[in-house]
Parts: C-alpha cells; structure tokens; sequence
C-alpha cells in the first residue's frame, strides 16, 4: 500500500522562513501543511530533489526516504526528471547520493525508483528521433560537436539505425557519410542486424557501401548474410566487396549458407549476452525493411526476442536447405520456447496470430525431429521443453521409434527416464508403456516403476534448506517450506555434500533454499548443477544487499535461479511458487498429481492384461500393495486389479485384506478382483482369511455371499479343509462349494 504523503517544502524555503528542523521532521507547522500551488510544481520538485541528496548526504535517511517517496508522487516523467536534475546543476551529487542509497535498506526502495526513472530519461531523450536528428547534425560540426554528437548517437544504438543509414546512404556530403561509418563502425554488434535486414532490399551501389561498413565491424553475425550476398549477386562490384568483408571477417566465401544461417539461429537459441542490445530492458528490436520507408523497427518483449531471431534465420536456412533436421528442430524447439515464455497475453509481432500453436508444428514434424528436439532439452536442462517434446513425440512414435532408433549415438526419449524432474520422468515412462514394447531396450527396467511412483506420491513435495551453522534461519524457512506442503530435508552444516544420503532416498528434490554469502551459494548452486538428482532443481537464492546484484548478474540468464533479499512468509510463498512455475511447470497439483495416477494405473493396467514381457507388472507389487492400504474409490478398483495379474503372496492378500476393510460395492468388486488372482495363481491367502472368507460366505447379504463363494471356488480350498470351519460356528450347514 502507498504510503500517504505529507508535503514538505524545500530545505533552502525551510531556511528562509527561519523553521527549525524539529518542525521539518514532525510535521507539525502549519505554514508546511500548504500545497504548492500548481504553477509551482517545478520548483517544488526541485527543492524535493535538492533536500532528497542532502538528506542522504547526512545520512537522514528516514527524512530522505519520504522526500524520496514525495518527489516520485509527483508523477514526473523520465525525461521530465533528467531535465530536472541537469537544471539543479546536481548531476553528479544525485548519482553519488543514489548509489549510496542504494545500499541502505530503508531508501534501497525509494533511491532504485530515482535511479531507474533517471536512467530511462537519459535513454528516452537520446533515442527521440528529434534528438537523433540533431546529433547526426553534430557530426559535421566543429570537434566538441562532433564528440557529443557521437556519444549520444552511440548510447542511442540501435534506435539510431534507420536515421543513420539514410544519412549514410546520401552521397551528397561525403564528410558527413565518413563521420555516420564511423559510428556505425563502432556501434558493432548494435549495426549489423538492421544493416542486413535492408541489404537484400539495396540497389547495388548501396548494397556495395553497406558491405562495407559491415566488413569493418568484427563480428561475424553479418557472415551468413555477407556470404548469402557474395553467392547470389549478379554484380560483379557487389560480389567482391562482399568477398573482402567475408575474408575481413576470416570468413570463407563459398562457404555453407545455410548452415551459416543455422549456426547462427543456434547462436541466439542460447541467448549469450553479446546477442542482447539491451540488457536488462523491457523490449528489444526486431527488424523490417520497406523499400519505402526504411529501416522499421518492431518493439518485441525481450522473454521472446532470442526465440524470433533463432526462428527467423532457421527458416532463412531451411529455404536454401529444406532437408536439414537439425534445423527444422531447432525452429521447432524455439517455437516451444516462444510459446513458453510469452508473457500472457502478448500479441507476439513476430509470430501472427493465424499462425498455428507450437504443438501442431512439433506433431507435424515427426517423432525423429521430436527426438532431436528432446536431446536438446535434455543438454539444455530445459524442463518445460522437455515436456513438450515427449508429448510430441508420443502422439506420432510407434515402439521402435520411441526408443528403438537413435539419435547420433543417443536414445533421448530414455535418457528422459533419468532426467532430475519428476515431470518428465513421468511423462516418458508413460509414453513407452503406452506403447507396449515387444523387445527390451536400455533402462526398461525403470519404466514400471516410475508408473508406480506417479501412482503413489506424484505430489509429493521435497527441499532443501541450506543455511550454514544458522539454525533459526533454517527453522524459520523449514516452517514456511511446511506451511506450503514440502518435506525439508534435516539441515546440513557442509552444504549439499552432507545431504548425500537423505537425497538419495527421495524421489527428487524439488527446491533448494540457500542463506549463504557469495561464494558459497555458488559453490552450492554449482554442485547442484553437477548432481544427477538436482541439476535442474529451482534455487532460491536470499542475499545480503551487498551481494545480491552480483549473484543477479552471474545467474541472469538462468530461469532456475532466483536472488532475492529478506522476504515475508507471504512474498517468500509467492517466490518461490513462481520459481517453479518458470523451472518445472509449478508444484504437481493435487489434481495433477490426480491425472498422473489415473493415467499411471491405466498404462499399468493394459501392461499387466497384456502380459507385457518386457515391461513386468510386478516390479511394481511392493508400491502399489502400499498404495492400494490406503486408496478409494476407482483408484482402489485399479490399484486391485493390475495387482490381480502379479504372481504374489503379497498381493492376492492385499486385494482381499482391503476387501475386508470396506463394505458395499467396492468390496464386492475387491472379492471379484482376488478371484481373478486366485483363478491365475492359485490359492495365496493365509488361515485367517480364509476364516474370514468363510466367515463372509455365511453373509446375509445374498449378493456378498455370492461373491464370497465365487471366491471359494477360484482359489480351490478343498473340502476337507473347508468343512470343519463352515461347520465350525453353530452347526448349521453353509452353501455346498464343490472341490475343483
């Protein structure tokens, strides 16, 4: 909630008017309770600014802090605040005073707000194309002009590009065409993209400058599109300018273009920050060229700026190579990510909206191309990916595609079974059940049981608090942990390394809750990623105020970290479900945990009738007798029935146990279920339940009886046996039951 304002006056009216401070931090004078009046809201915010520093400068940070909190209701906007700032004359006062603040808590807030509005008003002002205009005017002018027109051209970057090649591209003023190269050159990065968007679009004698201007940019993004160019001009002068910027570049004029483009595509899939012009930023560019127009930029949210790029030069690759399967799974795993990572609600400029979901796109490919696409998750520890890629895969795969044909050397769809995430594991082992393999492959033996834990404790919630010899740190996020369904594992003094034991009896760790100082919680994460069990469990990182932007900058590109100071109980929930969320696909609900199961038994079950060979059935006895104690309902009717087809003591005696325990139809059903066992395997019931059958076949429930006695039959009790103990309790003769 917004903390209500109470106007304070600037500190130089304050002395003016003879006021003592007291009456400044109280509150308390009446001639501070009056509002400015509208036509003086800029020297209110002056003042507000000028008090703001010199409170921090003093170290009153609580009086500094509401300043603070006042200047912003003000409701300034970025570029109004720099001019402000610059009319105070206190550039370099504000930004000492605001990075101080920063490391205070009680003004972190206030001071970050500042910074962030003075930042986006210095960005906002040398990217207005006004201003561009005037600082591309610079650059002809005398030396310090042309220094600052440069500089602010520069920290325009790309925003400058459709300007800046029009100037470039005019031939009248070759002083001015020297001085824009320049700045493209040493733009970089920033220059090539736009650049090579308009350069198919050129006329030769355009396209021939602006190969030039890329030769001299050291990066070797432009080489697909240089060499694209060098292999399809027909202009003589074209093709050997594009010749020198490639050989420039150390690159190979007749090279591979498609794989260039793909290589490429495979470059931004990754996401390294040389390919980000703007870190950190809400928005990034994407590019067009209108012959028309120019260069047109199209704002896309940074979430999915990689994924549109990685896709737009794999199609430029398939185009030229249509029958490249590592490219077409890579457009298909970046398709996955866009639609993963969209924020909700987005309508994505690079995707149009009557195009068809991901989904179709991955199905459409087949189930090798889905392989392909499963690999590269699995390298990536890319969970959500992963899940999409065995769903894929699952609606095209017959048996020997899912597991029978490798990919290079691998078998991904069977390394999924192993993969640290619950999810996925699932998700695979119900694919090849579904399939009903009919030779053995590598890791079967995991499958059963892996149906059988998704039947079992799907939902089940595992983590790890790691607080160092600080106990009641540890106990206070172990009682939140609790609070949200986790079990926590016992505390560990040595980190990660004296949890061997613990985690290797889960089955998995779903989160991992670190209070350390820098280096450890790296050592911490990074002995996590290098763990068969935790390479991809979601890390909740809280830092000291000091440390925190450090560890936020190692792990920015890593969804599976989150780095967070001291939180609420509340906002400590709230983390660390979204955490998961973005890693994992969230905490397994309970009704998903529901489909899981239901999904799971029905597998199981087909397996079992079937008499599959190569997946048997009873590797899951031991689980399933657990789970069958304590289920109802259909899921006790399934968990009976695939245990009726395991050869086992065990089993038949759970079926008939729980049959004793409930009453009405489902125990009806149970007696029928153990009947189908006794019919299978014969006779397993200990003395006393076949007292207690005989017992039920006495019922006065006709139907119960029945049911008992159907019973009696498959499992063969003979007479001799059975006799006696009908006749046992008054003397009275129970139904004949023929020996068999």
């Amino acid at each position: 909630m917004r903390r209500p304002t109470r106007p304070i006056v600037s500190f130089s009216v304050l002395l003016s008017l003879g006021a003592g401070l007291p009456a400044l931090v109280a509150g308390t004078s009446d001639a501070l309770a009056v509002q400015p009046a509208a036509g003086a809201a800029d020297e209110q915010r002056l003042g507000l600014l000028r008090d703001f520093i010199h409170f921090v400068r003093i170290a009153r940070f609580d009086i500094a802090a509401d300043l603070g909190r006042q200047l912003l209701d003000t409701g300034i906007t970025p570029e109004q605040f720099v001019d402000l700032v610059e009319q105070a004359r206190e550039t370099e006062r504000f930004e000492e005073s605001v990075a101080s603040a920063m490391r205070v808590p009680v003004l972190e807030p206030v001071a970050g707000a500042l910074d962030r509005l003075y930042r986006d008003g210095k960005l906002a002002r040398v990217r207005n194309p006004d201003e561009i205009e005037r600082n591309i005017g610079l650059l002809t002018g005398g030396l310090r002009g042309r220094q600052i027109g440069r500089e602010r051209l520069i920290a325009a970057g790309e925003y400058a590009l459709p300007q800046l090649l029009d100037a470039y591209l005019q031939t009248g003023n070759p002083n001015l065409r020297a001085q824009v190269q320049r700045v493209l050159v040493d733009l970089g990065r920033q220059s090539i993209v736009p650049l090579v968007t308009a350069l198919p679009d050129l006329d030769a004698a355009r396209q021939e400058a602006v190969v030039d201007v890329l030769g001299l940019i050291p990066y070797r993004t432009s080489l697909p599109y240089l060499v694209d160019l060098h292999k399809n001009t027909s202009v003589d002068a074209v093709r050997q300018a594009s010749a020198r910027a490639i050989t420039r570049l150390g690159g190979d004029p007749s090279a591979d273009v498609a794989g260039l483009y793909g290589l490429l595509a495979d470059s931004y899939y990754n996401e390294p920050g040389e390919l980000t012009s703007f870190p950190g930023e809400e928005f990034q560019l994407l590019w067009d060229f209108n012959p028309g127009l120019g260069l047109v930029m199209v704002p896309q949210r940074t979430e999915v700026f990689h994924e549109a790029m990685a896709m737009r030069n794999a199609e430029r690759s398939m185009a030229i190579n249509p029958s490249e399967r590592e490219t077409l799974a890579l457009w298909i795993a970046s398709n996955f990510s866009r639609e993963l990572d969209s924020p909700e609600g987005y309508q994505n400029p690079a995707y149009p909206s009557d195009l068809r979901g991901a989904m179709y796109f991955g199905v459409a490919a087949g189930s090798d191309i889905g392989q392909l696409v499963l690999r590269r998750a699995i390298d990536t520890r890319d969970t959500p990916l992963a899940r999409l890629a065995i769903d894929s895969i699952a609606e095209t795969a017959g048996p020997r595609s899912l597991w029978g044909v490798p990919v290079g050397d691998r078998y991904p769809l069977l390394e999924a079974l192993s993969y640290p995430n619950r999810r996925v594991q699932y998700e695979a082992a119900l694919a090849l059940g579904r399939s009903g393999p009919d030779q053995s492959f590598r890791s079967a033996e995991r499958v059963v049981p892996l149906l059988a834990g998704a039947v079992r404790d799907a939902s089940a919630l595992t983590a790890i608090v790691l607080t160092g010899n600080d106990r009641e740190a540890y106990e206070s996020d172990r009682s939140v942990l609790e609070g949200m369904g986790y079990r926590v594992l016992p505390p560990s003094e040595s980190g990660l390394d004296g949890l061997d034991e613990a985690v290797a009896d889960v089955p998995a760790v779903d989160l991992i809750v670190t209070r350390l100082g820098f280096d450890q919680t790296v050592l911490e994460i990074e002995t996590a990623r290098n763990s068969d069990k935790m390479s991809v469990t979601p890390v909740l990182a809280m830092m000291t105020a000091d440390e925190e932007e450090a560890l936020r900058r190692q792990y920015r590109r890593d969804q599976t970290v989150a780095v967070r100071r001291a939180l609420s109980p509340d906002q400590f929930t709230a983390t660390a479900d979204e955490l998961l969320r973005v890693a994992s696909g969230g905490v397994i609900s309970a009704e998903e945990a529901a489909a899981y199961s239901a999904r799971a038994l029905a597998v199981l079950r087909d397996l079992a009738v079937s008499n599959n060979s190569v997946l048997d059935v009873s590797e899951s006895a031991t689980i399933l007798i657990g789970v069958l104690a304590d289920a109802e309902g259909l899921t006790m009717i399934d968990v009976a029935e695939v245990l009726a087809h395991v050869d086992s003591e065990a089993a038949q005696r759970a079926i008939f146990e729980r049959a004793l325990e409930i009453g009405g139809f489902e125990q009806i059903e149970l007696l029928a279920i153990a009947a189908d066992s006794g019919k299978r395997f014969g006779n397993y019931l200990d003395a006393r339940q076949v007292r207690r059958l005989v017992e039920l076949v006495r019922s006065p429930d006709e139907e119960l009886a029945t049911q008992a006695v159907a019973l009696m039959g498959a499992l063969e009790i003979e007479n001799e046996a059975l006799v006696p103990l009908i006749l046992s309790s008054d003397g009275a003769a129970a139904p004949a039951v023929s020996n068999r």
